[in-house]
């Protein structure tokens, strides 16, 4: 069992902060993914839970044990890293073996262990390989064994998908998801990727800068996003952003004419998704040139430009027109999302 409760959590370098009052209780076997771009803070707050960074203020609890002063090897945690982090000299059987010989385990149990964990990702033909004679994906499924094998309290996984292809990715994605249910160990895991954290993740943090933005499920995260960082992060495409105005009740940008909202007048941000919209053949409440079209297999993206933003819509497959040619676009209002132009936050429910 491992409920992770992180309490003001900061780390700061001088006036540089990396993660700033972090507050967060992680459920025993829940898989949570801490997202967001480069330098948000992501990997840092894991490295803190690890022990491989000293917090600089607030408390790192384990079923209610405050840890912050125990050594990475005292707190029963195993870490998959984006660089594998594999031994050259060592086959893959010695090291997915190497932390139970570290830990001293019984070496009567170590081949029953390594053999059980090798077979949950599909190595047992590749035992008697280096390193250097693997793929990345084999690479990548060696270190997965080398963490399960140690049956910690909680796994720490750093963009561990990162080095992959496109279809490897997948497939290794599918069977991280797969172990994540067999195993049902706490877990965190860190990307920037916001597809392996929909299709992953119990819950979803969104960091930026250091600060949490939003916590929730995948399904809460895309649909009602707390601010236009989280809505321009998650989905993909990302969630269509304009720029304008609230007026009497309708939003009002270049081409943009949306009625019946329900919200102050001021400077707003008007956000909608893709697949929420449709193109029409006339009365819609966007009217536009088309900048770009692309064809993605099962729909075909249409792209106009609205004062400085790309804005997106999916339509039929079989949908040809020309760029330069005017479309229109509707959106239905219980699928428009309004943000504060100056703070982002979300306006109405």
């Amino acid at each position: 069992m491992a409920e992770i409760q992180l309490k003001n959590l900061s780390k700061r370098w001088g006036s540089f902060v990396g993660v700033d009052d972090f507050n967060l209780t992680i459920a025993d076997k829940e898989f949570l993914v801490l997202l967001g771009p480069s330098g948000c803070g992501k990997t840092t707050t894991m490295r803190m839970i690890a022990g491989l960074e000293d917090a600089t203020e607030g408390d790192i609890l384990v079923d209610g044990t405050r840890v912050n002063d125990l050594e990475p090897k005292d707190r029963d945690v195993a870490m998959v890293f984006q660089s594998y982090a594999l031994y050259p000299n060592m086959n893959v059987y010695e090291n997915i073996r190497f932390p139970l010989k570290v830990r001293g385990v019984d070496p009567s149990t170590h081949d029953e262990k390594v053999r059980r964990a090798s077979a949950m990702v599909e190595l047992d033909e590749f035992l008697h390989r280096k390193p250097a004679e693997l793929s990345g994906g084999q690479r990548q499924r060696v270190a997965l064994a080398r963490a399960i094998v140690r049956e910690p309290n909680m796994f720490l996984m750093d963009e561990p998908l990162s080095n992959l292809d496109a279809k490897l990715r997948v497939s290794t994605r599918a069977q991280i998801k797969n172990l994540s249910h067999e195993l049902a160990v706490t877990t965190i895991y860190v990307t920037h990727d916001q597809i392996e954290a929909m299709t992953l993740a119990d819950r979803v943090v969104v960091m930026k800068q250091g600060v949490v933005q939003q916590v929730g499920s995948p399904t809460e995260i895309y649909d009602r996003p707390a601010n236009a960082f989280v809505a321009s992060f998650i989905g993909n495409p990302a969630m269509n952003l304009m720029d304008g105005a609230v007026e009497g009740g309708t939003f009002k940008a270049e081409g943009v004419e949306v009625k019946g909202l329900t919200a102050p007048d001021a400077k707003t941000t008007l956000g909608f998704r893709a697949e929420d919209a449709e193109v029409v053949e006339s009365g819609g409440q966007i009217n536009a040139p088309i900048y770009t079209m692309e064809l993605l297999g099962e729909a075909t993206m249409v792209s106009v430009r609205i004062g400085g933003s790309l804005v997106s819509v999916k339509a039929d497959k079989n949908y040809r027109a020309d760029i330069g040619d005017i479309v229109s676009i509707k959106v239905p209002m219980e699928h428009c999302h309004l943000f504060d132009a100056e703070t982002g936050e979300r306006v109405g429910g």
